[in-house]
């Protein structure tokens, strides 16, 4: 008979079966009435053998109490522990925000199953009260983010305090799986299975195409299980089309011309979630609606990430509560908390991902095998075909990969000076840990020990600065031993790296978040601005806090937050590709976005082509601007602006020219101010993947790209710090402490790894690398269209729009595209 085993040294089993009949029974009993979904079955019955894995499901499914119940069901049956707390179940969520829901969440069946068990969260919010009492003990079940559970790996008696942990389950992998903080918790897993060697490991997702290997991940490797759900929702995507299509422009993102449509779409007795892409666009929206239906006040709400967190938690009850109807928000509601009231989610402009537009769908009719609706607004026309196309991924199961980093020394380096405060560590012994994480799984000794230099002497070059001295080793084992030194990593642990940010206040003191320096420092005094939805004026900047009065009368401007454009995924480029090419050859199928669009249609096809999705479309022409080639190969912004600047160095070394650059989502523009015969010189060998890396380094400055990346390394790495004691450096101190010691490394260290680190995460995030080859290799395997244009066409007019809005006035632009319009005829 299958058993399930206690990790308390104590030899009592019991049954599989009758230690999961107590959970079945738990879902029966009024006033739940629930029968477990096969996949929960599933789930428990693995962790009863035992393994490791990986639970995907949809939004609202019931994927939290699938990984959970398991690991209770084990914690009720240790009466060991009932008298002894120690730590057993670990939950990881990348939002502390929702920290207090999942925690409620799970107490719920541990108040029947195992009543003395404490459930309890760990995050930044934690009251100072209840983070006394962890330091005494710690509870049975523990709620934390990535950052809270490095924290706990810096006790000095993390190693006995951590033993007794029987399962992690990270929540919403999909989130934390391809970035720093992802990598961070692979490392912080790999510790605690040398401490509880016996850990199973369960992590939860919605939205991923790489399960086998995002499990891997999770679990440090093997073979771990994976289960998936028939169970799925209905997604139902449908779109505002304004009754007259002129209002829908050519290009742009705030998508306020589609205002009189979005109020009458909206019904302020269905509880609605109206999603943005950014901050920005988020507060302009909720004030544009505001205006429009000032009587919705009372139910109506903005909430995003730069807003205090007291302010947004009022927001979260209103939501739970039905007393808010209509929320207008950005990814900070995406994620992790069930607002069951709601019933309908908006998304204003492309939702640049299948997952984003799924997960966000899945905040609406939270509940399981509940269909849900999502309706898409187009901000300009060309949206039509992103939101045609992302409809048809979603029938057609379609989702973006994601992918984990390559062994980030900066984390590592980070995770030694953790260790080092854990209780300390062996070389040896750390080295063969860290490659049990998938992410180092390739590290070598060579790269290690250079990692390792880096924290006990600071390297070659800092050797002769005691600050950088942080690990020592003491009777063989490397330690922390500086208490300074270890109050400073306390105090930066995290990957996250604060955008140049500062808070904003009342004059009376009261927070009311946080806004970008750049922004404050354009401001004088007087000014007025939007923020969380309301009007203040500007009044000092003082201890790094902008100071703010309300006042009551109105205004457009609202701060920009890093990141206003969001690039279209890999994915939803195929989609498009896809949709456009269903136009192209007359078999679009029946869709109300690509009706509306019949004019762009008609006019593009008149006036030039539309690609297949195996051809590769360019548009050359003469303007009094000088001589342009569009070139489109739906692949996003990143990888359009990555292909300009190769395309562009690779043409001036068959001629010389200089070349302004413009990219959308769409494609890319190069334009010569004297004749270029782009035709002779497009060739193969343009789009060739040879010497890629070495070219794409070329074409960007490199040295002031690679200076402004390596902030974040030399922060995650602790070779600069962001928070003291009582205080936090601007991003301004920050960059420039960063760019100084940059400089040194990059005269006096050239081969310091964590510069190679910095030019690599240039490369990716500028060019998106590795999506930046993938395109390259499908546009040398495509048919190229040439097609030579007497005037812009609507593939390519936005991209006129995105060079000239930086030279001219928003005015001259409008009358030139209105011009431009009326010639086409739509």
């Amino acid at each position: 008979m299958t058993t399930i085993a206690t990790n308390s040294g104590r030899s009592r089993r019991r049954a599989v079966p009758e230690l999961l009949a107590s959970v079945r029974a738990w879902f029966k009993a009024p006033p739940r009435a629930w029968k477990p979904w096969e996949f929960q079955e599933q789930t428990w019955a693995a962790y009863a053998r035992g393994e490791s894995g990986l639970v995907q499901v949809p939004t609202g499914a019931g994927k939290t109490y699938a990984a959970y119940m398991g690991p209770l069901a084990e914690l009720a049956a240790d009466h060991a522990a009932a008298s002894s707390p120690r730590l057993t179940i670990l939950y990881i969520s990348p939002l502390r925000a929702v920290s207090r829901d999942i925690e409620l969440a799970l107490r719920a069946p541990a108040l029947d199953l195992a009543p003395w068990a404490l459930v309890e969260s760990r995050t930044g919010d934690t009251r100072a009260s209840l983070r006394v009492k962890q330091k005494a003990r710690l509870p049975h079940v523990l709620v934390t983010t990535p950052e809270s559970l490095c924290l706990l790996l810096t006790r000095a008696d993390a190693p006995e305090l951590l033993s007794g942990v029987r399962c992690a389950i990270i929540d919403e992998w999909h989130e934390l799986l391809s970035s720093k903080r992802g990598t961070q918790v692979e490392l912080a897993l790999a510790r605690l299975r040398r401490f509880s060697p016996r850990m199973r490991t369960w992590a939860l997702s919605a939205t991923l195409a790489n399960l086998t290997e995002a499990a891997a991940v999770a679990c440090g490797g093997g073979t771990p299980t994976v289960i998936r759900s028939s169970l799925s929702r209905q997604i139902t995507v449908d779109s505002v089309i304004p009754r007259d299509l002129k209002r829908l422009p050519l290009a742009g993102h705030l998508g306020l011309n589609m205002l009189p449509d979005v109020v009458e779409a909206l019904d302020p007795t269905v509880p609605t979630l109206v999603f943005t892409n950014t901050r920005s666009q988020a507060e302009r929206w909720y004030n544009a609606i505001l205006f429009s239906k000032p009587q919705w006040a009372p139910i109506m709400a903005l909430h995003h990430g730069s807003i205090e967190r007291d302010d947004r938690e009022a927001v979260e009850s209103g939501l739970k509560s039905g007393s808010l109807r209509i929320v207008v928000a950005t990814s900070s509601l995406d994620l992790g908390v069930d607002f069951a009231p709601v019933e309908r989610v908006l998304q204003i402009g492309s939702p640049k991902g299948i997952g984003r537009i799924v997960q966000r769908a899945g905040r609406a009719s939270h509940r399981p095998g509940a269909p849900c609706r999502v309706t898409c607004v187009p901000t300009h026309g060309l949206e039509l075909f992103e939101i045609d196309a992302a409809r048809r991924a979603i029938e057609s199961g379609q989702v973006e990969s994601r992918h984990p980093a390559n062994k980030p020394l900066d984390v590592l380096s980070q995770h030694m000076v953790t260790c080092g405060l854990g209780g300390g560590f062996t070389p040896d012994s750390l080295f063969d840990e860290v490659r049990t994480a998938w992410s180092y799984r390739d590290l070598s000794r060579e790269e290690f020990d250079w990692a390792l230099s880096l924290v006990e002497r600071g390297g070659d070059t800092l050797a002769a600065y005691p600050a950088y001295h942080r690990i020592k080793p003491v009777d063989g084992v490397h330690r922390v031993v500086d208490a300074k030194i270890a109050q400073m990593h306390r105090l930066n642990i995290g990957t996250i790296v604060s955008e140049a940010t500062i808070d904003i206040r009342y004059m009376s003191g009261r927070n009311l978040g946080r806004i970008e320096e750049n922004f404050v420092g354009h401001l004088h005094s007087g000014q007025r601005f939007v923020f969380a939805g309301k009007t203040v004026e500007f009044v000092m900047m003082r201890d790094m806090a902008a100071y703010v009065k309300p006042v009551k009368s109105k205004t457009t401007q609202t701060p920009i937050w890093a990141g206003a454009k969001l690039p279209i995924s890999e994915s939803l480029g195929h989609a498009v590709r896809e949709s456009l090419e269903h136009c192209a050859n007359g078999t679009a199928h029946s869709s109300p976005e690509i009706a509306a669009a019949s004019g762009i249609v008609a006019t593009q096809l008149r006036l030039s082509r539309i690609p297949a999705s195996s051809e590769l479309l360019i548009e050359l022409s003469q303007s009094s601007e000088g001589f342009h080639a569009f070139i489109y190969p739906f692949e996003g912004r990143l990888v359009h602006g990555g292909l300009a600047a190769l395309i562009a160095m690779r043409l001036t070394r068959l001629e010389s020219a200089t070349f302004s650059i413009s990219v959308n989502d769409y494609g890319l523009e190069l334009l010569s101010p004297r004749e270029f015969d782009f035709e002779r010189h497009i060739a193969d060998a343009i789009f060739s993947r040879d010497r890629l890396m070495e070219d794409a380094a070329a074409s960007l400055n490199m040295s002031e790209l690679g200076r402004l990346q390596f902030r974040e390394v030399a922060r995650v790495a602790g070779l600069i710090l962001q928070t003291y004691p009582g205080a936090r450096k601007s991003a301004n101190q920050a960059q420039a402490g960063a760019g100084l010691l940059y400089d040194v490394l990059t005269e006096f260290d050239p081969g310091n790894m964590l510069l190679a680190q910095a030019a690599r995460e240039v490369l990716e995030r500028q060019f998106e690398q590795g999506r930046l080859a993938r395109c390259l290799e499908r546009l040398s395997g495509s048919k190229r269209i040439i097609a030579r244009t007497e005037r812009f066409t609507p593939l390519s007019m936005p991209l006129v729009i995105e060079r000239q809005a930086a030279l001219c006035s928003s005015q001259t632009i409008l009358e030139r595209v209105q011009a431009v319009r009326d010639e086409w005829g739509i």
